[in-house]
């Protein structure tokens, strides 16, 4: 029987494992299907919340603020020396490894919270699109006379089998080609929705909105209030990657640093982003003004041409289905790590069994991934048929995630990385960042949970039809 060398330089990393293969394409494109994901879809209503001066203004702000945090975090993938010092593979192994146990555990709580939270909306904003062909097809055979309400039930559900089979994809590794399928997914959706966006200004001959956004009379005072909170949070989720970055990091192939190819990537992306962030979102606004749907593509506000929307909102579930992976990678492998140092010479958790898929091709199958996995997908879509609210939830997981994932722990590792002097003019410029931001979180995450207390209001579980 054959043994494979074991340090073999031209077949191992020096941590031991495989050489990673990842390049600047496969992390931008990681990236972008992380960011551009359904969050883009509500800029509009965050923008007509805001207005133009103060919604283009925020989405710039956080664009700088999730670029300059992400180069932050990328210094933190390798302790000490940036080239060869030890690799921290997850988030939590760097936070473990700069800033110690207790920050660990925190993080840990917090990011997986987060990831969990993200496929939750996911399924939800999946079923939305989903629903939203359904729907446009029905309004369109019957001339406009049916309001065509539907549950979202069973979408979820159908969007919860496929995500059961594309979970037992192994590793980050593998999903590369899903991604970028996601990321050209994103831009179809984004560019039918700008388009469309254009085309009703041009009908119109007019440019909708105001400079502060909706206006107090239409609704009250403290609404005006809790929506623009709740606006913040959007935004924030639309640059929701900061959480899977390391991940991203840890695929990508040496030389040159990981560091030098990561910050190019998100450099890269998040630019690209923005610039499609702030097209959608104002032409969006431009379109319908103050009335700007939470969903722009399935809010109803445009009927026609039906087709295209249809050929956008398949765009939408295509990209979600890979973001949903994209996501839940880290939660997977946290667990079955931990699973399999617990219980190394247990069959069940580590013992893979090859299964013929074609007559010359096999696939690796573990039962443990196998039911762990299936296990995970189902609670995601219970969890999302039982809270189907998608602006709300796309709010409160933007808030959640963006100050200590986005901001504290890069600030923090950079700072005991780089070993930046106390009370510096870059420690105190970072630290200002730092709490500026953990007061937008707080009152995002406000508004986000008084929109959820008045959906509650009118809410039956399982029974929620659009």
């Amino acid at each position: 029987m054959a043994v494979l060398p074991v340090n073999d330089s031209a077949s191992f990393d020096d941590d031991g494992r495989p050489k990673r293969t990842g390049t600047f394409w496969t992390a931008s494109a990681h990236i972008i299907t992380a960011v551009i994901g359904s969050g883009v879809l509500s800029l509009a209503w965050a923008i007509a919340q805001l207005g133009w001066i103060a919604g283009p203004s925020v989405m710039l702000l956080f664009s700088f603020i999730g670029y300059y945090t992400s180069c932050l975090l990328a210094d933190c993938y390798r302790s000490g020396d940036p080239v060869s010092g030890k690799r921290n593979p997850t988030y939590m192994h760097a936070v473990r490894s700069l800033l110690g146990e207790t920050h660990m555990v925190a993080c840990g709580i917090m990011q997986y919270i987060n990831l969990i939270g993200i496929t939750i909306g996911y399924t939800i904003a999946s079923s939305i699109s989903m629903m939203a062909i359904k729907r446009s097809n029905c309004f369109h055979s019957s001339g406009g006379k049916n309001p065509c309400h539907i549950s979202s039930n069973p979408f979820m559900l159908s969007f919860g089998i496929v995500e059961i089979i594309l979970s037992q994809i192994p590793n980050f590794d593998q999903i590369w080609w899903l991604s970028i399928v996601a990321a050209i997914m994103s831009f179809t959706y984004s560019s039918i929705g700008l388009t469309l966006g254009i085309a009703k200004v041009a009908e119109s001959g007019v440019f909708k909105g105001t400079l502060s956004g909706i206006t107090v009379g239409t609704v009250t005072q403290s609404e005006k209030i809790w929506r623009s909170f709740q606006a913040l949070g959007d935004i924030a989720f639309a640059y929701s990657f900061a959480i899977v970055l390391i991940e991203v990091q840890d695929t990508i192939r040496c030389p040159p640093s990981e560091a030098k190819t990561m910050k190019k990537a998100a450099g890269f992306s998040i630019t690209l982003t923005t610039i499609f962030y702030i097209l959608c979102g104002c032409m969006g606004y431009a379109a319908f003004g103050n009335t700007a749907p939470g969903n722009l593509l399935t809010g109803f506000g445009f009927y026609n041409p039906f087709w295209l929307l249809d050929i956008a909102n398949v765009s939408i579930v295509v990209h979600l289905v890979g973001a949903y992976q994209v996501f839940s990678q880290p939660v997977y492998a946290f667990v079955e790590k931990k699973v399999v140092q617990t219980w190394p010479d247990t069959p069940f958790f580590t013992k893979e069994y090859k299964l013929s898929l074609f007559s010359s091709r096999f696939y690796n199958i573990n039962l443990f991934r196998l039911v762990w996995r299936t296990l995970f997908v189902c609670f995601t879509t219970i969890v999302a048929m039982l809270l189907p609210f998608f602006n709300d939830i796309v709010g409160i997981i933007g808030a959640l995630q963006f100050w200590p994932m986005t901001v504290y722990f890069p600030v923090q590792m950079y700072v005991v990385q780089k070993k930046v002097p106390k009370w510096s003019v870059k420690w105190i410029c970072v630290q200002t960042m730092s709490m500026g931001c953990l007061l937008i979180s707080l009152a995002a995450a406000v508004g986000s949970i008084s929109g959820v207390m008045l959906d509650l209001k009118v809410y039956k579980p399982f029974k929620t039809m659009y």
